[in-house]
């Protein structure tokens, strides 16, 4: 199993980091992606890859932080993605839920990133919410320039991931469809998605799968639970453990060229 979304420099992970990769070893995890929201922390997950085996970085802004974009950001990014470690810009995107940036700061910041891994032949770690339209105008223009690109932690409805599917993206899931107050639409969807464009994820130390028996009691995701979202998913598609592993397993070797 690889998980495509940990956020492991999460002060949720403060004080047992080593203990947390343990933990996903033993439960089968053999590879992960850690999150790069912010120059700081890009820097941060990079410095962690490099510490722990079977590990890997992004390196981007999240729009969240976009208000603090700069012309400077670029080449810092760029400096980043020279590292072997790092196999993705991201995560960027669009979040017009929250609006922590300005609309207008998160698309200058989307852009210019689109750019950089354009530039830089490297694949996009996206993030969208409530913003699916604005999200493909501007994500369109590039990606026939783009080596590939995963939407992480998606939770859209069927046209959206239609249209995702449609230019080729992959779609990150997570612990959501364990949800059965607000996962059922995603998890009805599920067995649509092209085992040939899923990614699996837990988006550690959030979203916990609710259904998870026993519930950690300080609530905290890890990547070790990566085996639940495995198995309800292939739960929900109607296959087999072994092979939707080897198909998200071979996907993500595929978009972001690691071997693991």
């Amino acid at each position: 199993m690889f998980d495509i979304g940990v956020n492991l420099s999460s002060k949720r992970f403060e004080n047992d980091r080593g203990e947390v990769v343990m933990r996903a070893r033993e439960a089968g995890v053999r590879g992960m992606l850690l999150t790069g929201t912010s120059i700081d922390e890009s820097k941060q997950v990079l410095s962690l890859a490099r510490r722990y085996p079977d590990c890997w970085s992004t390196a981007g802004v999240h729009p969240h932080d976009a208000e603090n974009w700069t012309a400077g950001c670029v080449e810092q990014l760029a400096l980043l993605a020279a590292e072997p470690e790092v196999v993705a810009i991201g995560e960027c995107g669009l979040d017009f839920n929250r609006n922590f940036s300005s609309p207008q700061a998160q698309e200058r910041a989307f852009s210019a990133q689109l750019a950089l891994a354009a530039e830089l032949s490297l694949p996009v770690f996206l993030h969208c919410r409530d913003a699916h339209e604005r999200f493909i105008a501007l994500l369109d223009p590039w990606l026939d320039k783009l080596p590939g690109a995963v939407l992480h932690c998606f939770t859209g409805k069927k046209v959206e991931a239609t249209a995702c599917l449609e230019r080729g993206l992959y779609l990150g899931i997570t612990g959501w469809i364990c949800d059965e107050r607000r996962g059922q639409q995603l998890s009805a969807l599920l067995p649509e998605i092209p085992r040939q464009r899923l990614m699996l994820e837990t988006d550690a130390p959030w979203l916990i799968p609710r259904d998870l028996r026993p519930q950690p009691a300080e609530k905290r995701n890890e990547p070790a639970f990566l085996a639940h979202i495995l198995e309800q998913a292939a739960l929900r598609r109607g296959e087999t453990r072994d092979a939707l592993e080897q198909a998200t397993d071979e996907n993500v070797r595929r978009l972001f060229s690691i071997e693991f």
